[in-house]
């Protein structure tokens, strides 16, 4: 038995409410929720501060999957390739791009 980086995932299913059509009002608490869904977490820790791999255990991966569904699931979305490490780096650039295309 390989010993090797042995840690284990789960599979994310994505709830009724995570395969909808995507939200014309975008909502920071249903952001948090989103993410705390997908990490599978309680919402009072998806914080401004809570890092994507330190905190909430998310490995690049993770993080791209989770970013594609924030923009399929928040219309009007799109994250840019810009280094997010937090909660609060994913808000504010969400929120930045939201009010640039509504100008």
């Amino acid at each position: 038995m390989n010993n090797i980086n042995q840690q284990t995932r789960r599979v994310v299913t994505l709830s009724p409410m995570q395969r909808a059509a995507p939200q014309l009002d975008y909502d920071i608490n249903k952001l948090r929720t989103l993410i705390a869904e997908y990490v599978d977490i309680e919402v009072k820790r998806v914080t401004d501060e809570a890092h994507f791999n330190d905190d909430l255990g998310l490995d690049w991966l993770d993080e791209i999957e989770l970013m594609i569904l924030i923009e399929d699931h928040f219309a009007g979305v799109a994250i840019s390739e810009t280094q997010i490490e937090a909660v609060g780096d994913l808000i504010r650039q969400s929120q930045n791009d939201l009010n640039q295309r509504t100008l």
